[in-house]
């Protein structure tokens, strides 16, 4: 079973990043607000490096098109985790 499939028994509505499954490090969830599915942020910059891009380029086209992708009110969130803050 895969990750998007068990976070999806969990809750069939969640939303996910195509292509980024292997970057998913869970689900945050607060008070009164509905579940989201949670990537490690690093993982995906680090993922869109590897097929090509420099690291600025990569975190640009991260930051306007993944993280800055709104898709409704369980669009995912990207964590940055305290040991890649510099």
């Amino acid at each position: 079973m895969t990750t998007r499939d068990r976070l999806a028994e969990i809750d069939p509505e969640l939303l996910f990043a195509d292509g980024y499954d292997d970057c998913i490090i869970g689900i945050g969830a607060q008070w009164s607000k509905e579940g989201l599915v949670l990537y490690d942020r690093k993982k995906v910059v680090d993922k869109l490096m590897a097929s090509g891009m420099e690291l600025d380029e990569a975190e640009e086209f991260f930051e306007f098109n993944i993280q800055g992708a709104w898709v409704g009110e369980k669009t995912p969130m990207f964590v940055t985790r305290l040991e890649d803050i510099e």
